[in-house]
């Protein structure tokens, strides 16, 4: 009986063992180079999904020295993913050829209470995409976020005021819990059409949901690996996504169209997508297959914490500590400011979006410090490779390693030197399109881009007409927190804001 036993897991183990290095071959048979570390049944993901050793260090070892900076193979569990690093490659697969990778991953959830993720422009794949892309576009032109300038300038009057009396009781700030806050507010005014006043009153309920939201519990840490792990087995299971926190922004959402339905109007993007709502409904014979309905606008309303929260205070984040590290940049910033209103008398939206030293201040800290350092497109039709060997067939995932393309010193020069000069006008059309990706590239690019740049310039000019920035003494390194996506700052990052005169 033992010796029976033995037999059977013996097979098994070596039936799984040679399924594992038969699936873990796929790139090599094609000839295209693979990352070392490939572990059987698993292959890089727990690299991949590593909290200790950041994702981006790993996939910059692999696009230094693996062949990773123009095509390299890699797997999650027995999926091959095509790590792509070659910059004209990158622009061609993201614009030339954007018709074969127009999905991002694609992860389908099919019960009733998921079906506020399957409205989510950002999760949409194909014609549903495009359908939703086309009718929310129009909400982030420069007209229309010029008619929600007063509504972000108000919640950064408010930073700045926040920031005065800390530094009344306090010598340092926390950069990010200010900028939470911040980012909170401007999220809650202009996309759920509510005053929450939490840099008054920071433990409101609104607060408390976003924070749940973004500390997820054990159960959802789970659901999100099975998720990306195993897709198939989830949809078979039906199991759901949803936290219990998003049935309270669907109340909220909920009540302030029923507001607006009364005539209450702001200008802001609720606005804006009840319109686009409204007036494909007075001509349904334009209306596509995938009409908006009211559950797009709220699940569009709610991709805004999704999308935008984290990563604008997080951009904030960087800026500030840039700006501390490098005193007389930050002056060079401030002074530009300072000019224009002396000219203009006020700082309007063109000012604030064409001053150059703070758009080049902030584009090199994005090119140091991308929050999402890299991409995801999955192909949708067989495509070959210009230039290899290689076809890719549909479903495979391909990866785009942003934080390594921003900081290969083949493409720029000393590019662990932060300077602001790479990004002013007379340098600007110097970068080559396919090596600077911080909202992405191409037609499937972050949509709210001006929206989020518009955000995080109208805090930084309110901030440096108010205070000089310093780093607390012994405490200017960056130190990132452990955490699988997004880069994150640590949890203790403050900064000294000293009121200027």
């Amino acid at each position: 009986m033992l010796v029976t036993v033995v037999l059977v897991v013996t097979a098994v183990v070596t039936a799984v063992w040679a399924y594992s290095r038969y699936r873990h071959n796929y790139w090599a048979s094609r000839g295209v180079p693979t990352a070392p570390g490939v572990k059987p049944l698993v292959g890089h993901t727990p690299k991949l999904l590593s909290t200790k050793h950041p994702r981006w260090l790993f996939i910059d070892e692999v696009y230094r020295h693996h062949g990773g900076s123009r095509i390299c193979g890699l797997y999650e569990q027995f999926n091959p993913v095509l790590l792509v690093g070659d910059p004209d490659l990158v622009k061609t697969l993201l614009i030339k050829d954007f018709d074969h990778f127009v999905d991002r991953k694609k992860v389908r959830l099919t019960t009733d209470r998921d079906e506020i993720f399957n409205q989510l422009v950002n999760r949409a794949t194909g014609e549903h995409w495009k359908a939703l892309r086309a009718m929310l576009s129009p909400i982030f032109t420069s007209g229309k976020l010029k008619g929600m300038f007063p509504l972000v300038e108000a919640k950064a009057d408010a930073l700045k005021e926040y920031i005065r009396v800390k530094t009344k009781s306090q010598s340092s700030v926390s950069l990010k819990q200010a900028f939470n806050l911040y980012s909170l507010e401007v999220i809650s005014s202009c996309a759920f059409g509510m005053e929450t006043n939490s840099m008054n009153v920071e433990d409101t309920v609104f607060n408390q949901m976003v924070q749940k939201m973004f500390k997820p519990s054990k159960e959802l840490i789970l659901k999100l690996m099975l998720f990306r792990l195993l897709p198939r087995l989830c949809e078979a299971l039906r199991i759901n996504y949803t936290q219990p926190e998003m049935e309270f922004f669907k109340e909220v959402v909920g009540e302030a169209m029923k507001q607006r339905e009364k005539g209450l109007k702001r200008g802001d993007f609720l606005d804006l997508m009840m319109e686009a709502r409204d007036e494909q409904a007075k001509e349904p014979s334009k209306a596509s297959k995938y009409p908006m309905k009211d559950s797009t606008v709220v699940a569009n309303s709610i991709l805004f914490i999704l999308a935008g929260y984290e990563t604008t205070a997080i951009t904030l984040c960087f800026v500030a500590f840039e700006l501390a590290r490098h005193p007389k940049e930050q002056q060079r910033v401030r002074q530009e400011l300072q000019s224009i209103i002396k000219e203009h008398g006020a700082l309007t939206y063109q000012d604030i979006m064409e001053a150059n030293f703070l758009d080049a201040f902030v584009s090199e800290t994005l090119r140091m410090h991308p929050p999402a350092n890299f991409i995801e497109r999955q192909c949708t039709r067989q495509y070959k490779v210009p230039g290899f060997d290689l076809i890719i067939s549909p479903g495979t995932m391909i990866n785009f390693p942003v934080w390594s393309l921003h900081r290969d010193p083949r493409i720029w020069s000393d590019p662990e030197v932060f300077s602001l000069d790479r990004f002013l006008p007379h340098n600007r059309d110097k970068i080559k399109n396919g090596t600077y990706l911080p909202f992405g590239l191409g037609p499937r690019n972050c949509m709210g881009m001006r929206f989020a740049l518009m955000e995080t310039k109208i805090a930084l000019t309110k901030i440096l007409l108010n205070f000089e920035l310093s780093c607390v003494p012994g405490r200017d390194q960056l130190e990132f927190k452990a955490r699988f996506g997004h880069m994150r700052p640590g949890e203790d990052w403050s900064l000294n804001f000293t009121p200027l005169k």
